[in-house]
């Protein structure tokens, strides 16, 4: 049997208030009768990945300034216990995301980020093919029971009307088909405005990362929730 007498009294000769000595035996006696030990406090944590490309690996900028730290930093602020699992490539398309997406989901996250797309329209990738690949990438996390927020993105102008229609209409269309929520646009109140952008006016700055996790943030929350 544990000798919790002695523990009591080593506390009391070491100075221990009260509360911090019956805190000590709880957690005592919560190990030894089977109640919650050290893995499953562990399995409280909430994991979600950030499953995406350079607007969210922090192309550009220091590690503490990326979309990923801030966005854990928010989140901590929040009193939520996320860990952020950064699983972004720089100039990844939807294509390259669905070839990694297997190697992603051995990390068993709770959660998955989703926010794919921005070089396909860089590239002028065909629509159909970009929305084939988010398609069955949204159908993979379907299946393995992660839950997804998807973040839409928008065709750069210069590709035409037609184009930007088409490439447009994939988000909206594929959240509804697979009931998933979405961020609409994930570079809104930042695209094209040179205080939040670095120098290549596609990257958002320090600043810009900032106004993305502000306007993310009631999403992410609601997603961890």
């Amino acid at each position: 049997m544990f000798p919790f007498h002695l523990v009591h009294k080593w506390l009391s000769h070491q100075g221990t208030s009260r509360f911090s000595k019956n805190g000590v035996i709880l957690a005592i006696l919560l190990l030894l009768l089977g109640g919650p030990n050290a893995s499953a406090l562990a399995a409280e944590t909430f994991k979600l990945m950030v499953f995406g490309d350079s607007l969210s690996a922090g192309y550009g900028l220091p590690k503490p300034d990326s979309f990923t730290e801030k966005l854990a930093k928010a989140l901590k602020q929040k009193g939520l216990n996320v860990e952020i699992v950064a699983s972004s490539v720089s100039g990844d398309t939807t294509a390259g995301g669905r070839a990694r997406l297997a190697w992603a989901l051995a990390d068993k996250p709770d959660a998955i980020l989703l926010e794919l797309g921005a070089n396909d329209g860089l590239r002028g990738i065909e629509p159909a093919t970009s929305r084939a690949n988010l398609e069955n990438i949204l159908k993979r996390l379907k299946q393995s029971g992660t839950r997804v927020l998807m973040t839409g993105m928008k065709a750069p102008p210069n590709l035409g009307q037609e184009y930007g229609r088409e490439f447009d209409r994939i988000y909206p269309d594929l959240a509804a088909q697979f009931k998933v929520p979405l961020y609409p646009f994930f570079l809104e109140g930042v695209v094209a405005r040179p205080d939040f952008n670095q120098d290549d006016g596609i990257h958002p700055n320090p600043l810009g990362v900032d106004e993305i996790v502000k306007r993310i943030l009631p999403m992410v929350v609601k997603l961890v929730r």
